[in-house]
């Protein structure tokens, strides 16, 4: 059965049905996330939400397994381009960024099953606005290193982990848009390396999440949208890749501002959704 809305009509069921339509969607996704360097988990919430009818908490639970996917699959080619022996010498921040996502993670996902369904399509509304903030600001202005103090730097590892794991949690994504500019910000590594740090926070951190939401009855969804979500994932994975050879091709002045807006504009939808 699908987990439609009950105000959703028989055209949304319709398009669950579409494979094109999914894979697309998927596809579309992948592209906005691989034109930023980005899995793109953000764009697909919305469209989860309004175009395709689910529920606000299925939607972050098909968001995250797609995420997921996305993640381990991007794995591999990431870890090519960054050496074991540069991972190696800096394993201390990915410890220090997981001691408090993994707990986050766990938070985040036990406030979201507990969440009312319109109290939860108003926090994920303010978290794309957040994400669109974000997007803006990581890619419009040079991030130093803050140079804190070795306990300073530990402590502030360990709370921005949570929040970030919170964050991935409530919204399905893997958290590589505000886990790679806290990595260069507060343990000042360049931003490739950073790249790679954060899959490796992101994949532990979004396990914890997924468990957390096994636990929940709405994890049901997964299980009654197998086909639909292996067909989304596979076009975001196909997205990706494409995304990533166009990245470049559209100048950050005209792409970062666009792709802030669609977050804004998906933040009213989702926000006015009943």
């Amino acid at each position: 059965m699908v987990d439609v809305e009950p105000d959703k009509d028989l055209a949304a069921v319709a398009r669950l049905r579409s494979a094109p339509l999914v894979f697309g969607a998927g596809a579309t996704v992948g592209i906005l996330g691989g034109l930023i360097g980005l899995g793109g988990a953000e764009f697909r919430l919305p469209l989860l939400i309004s175009m395709f009818g689910f529920a606000a908490l299925s939607a972050v639970i098909l968001n995250k397994a797609m995420s997921l996917v996305v993640v381990v699959t991007a794995l591999p080619a990431r870890l090519a381009a960054v050496s074991f022996g540069d991972l190696g010498a800096h394993w201390t921040i990915a410890v220090n960024l997981l001691a408090g996502s993994l707990l986050g993670a766990w938070a985040g996902a036990s406030w979201a099953v507990r969440m009312r369904s319109a109290t939860l399509y108003k926090v994920l509304a303010a978290l794309m606005v957040a994400a669109a903030a974000a997007l803006v600001v990581t890619h419009t202005t040079a991030i130093g290193s803050a140079d804190l103090p070795g306990p300073v730097q530990v402590v502030a590892g360990v709370v921005a982990g949570f929040g970030i794991g919170v964050v991935a949690a409530i919204m399905g994504v893997a958290g590589g848009e505000l886990l790679i500019p806290t990595i260069v910000l507060l343990f000042g590594a360049d931003i490739k390396l950073a790249g790679s740090l954060s899959l490796l926070v992101s994949l532990p951190t979004m396990l914890v999440a997924f468990t957390r939401y096994s636990r929940d009855g709405s994890f049901a969804v997964l299980g009654a949208n197998r086909r639909f979500a292996a067909l989304m994932a596979t076009g975001s994975i196909t997205g990706a890749l494409l995304g990533g050879l166009l990245l470049g091709v559209i100048p950050d002045l005209v792409l970062i501002p666009a792709l802030a807006v669609i977050l804004l504009v998906s933040a009213v939808k989702v926000a006015r959704h009943t």
